[in-house]
């Protein structure tokens, strides 16, 4: 594979939503309900939502590009000062999803490093990330980047309140 990064614009907002869809039903369909997936999918996380968000000020959209073929996207949020940072400044990596069919390809590793390179441009001092508890693979994959665990929160899909890491890494 040869994966370009490049940012995103509002003319790609169809495109990352219909993605982000897809990737999130992929990861997370086989260890939940259907019911829940459902009720997520289709109120929490609907498609003129994820339109929205494009081009929303504090976001940050990146596309994972495969031969002039999308196959994976972040998005990145600025503004949340967790008062387990202690004052540093960061930045949020609020979602990392590959197209099932290249996971373990590299995207995801491109992915995170372009994430960590803006984060280092932007003189921030962590990047932080939540990732699903059991999701044993995300978590082995934060921890090779150098990512720490430091906090956990609840995350709600459909009617089942689940348990999200809250991971990071010290830049500065």
């Amino acid at each position: 594979m040869s994966i370009e990064i490049r940012y995103a614009t509002i003319a790609d907002a169809v495109l990352i939503a219909d993605m982000s869809r897809q990737t999130f039903y992929e990861t997370f369909v086989e260890h939940n309900t259907k019911e829940d997936m459902d009720k997520f999918m289709n109120e929490q996380f609907t498609r003129e939502q994820l339109i929205r968000e494009v081009g929303t000020t504090g976001n940050i959209f990146l596309l994972a590009i495969d031969n002039k073929v999308p196959v994976g996207y972040v998005r990145m949020r600025d503004g949340e000062n967790r008062i387990e940072f202690a004052g540093k400044s960061s930045i949020e990596v609020a979602r990392i999803y590959a197209l099932k069919s290249v996971i373990g390809k590299g995207v995801g590793k491109a992915l995170l490093q372009k994430c960590i390179d803006i984060a280092v441009e932007a003189s921030k001092e962590i990047i932080w990330l939540g990732v699903w508890e059991k999701n044993d693979r995300a978590i082995a994959f934060y921890n090779k980047f150098g990512f720490e665990k430091f906090a956990s929160h609840d995350f709600v899909l459909g009617n089942d309140v689940q348990r999200d890491w809250l991971m990071k890494k010290v830049i500065q």
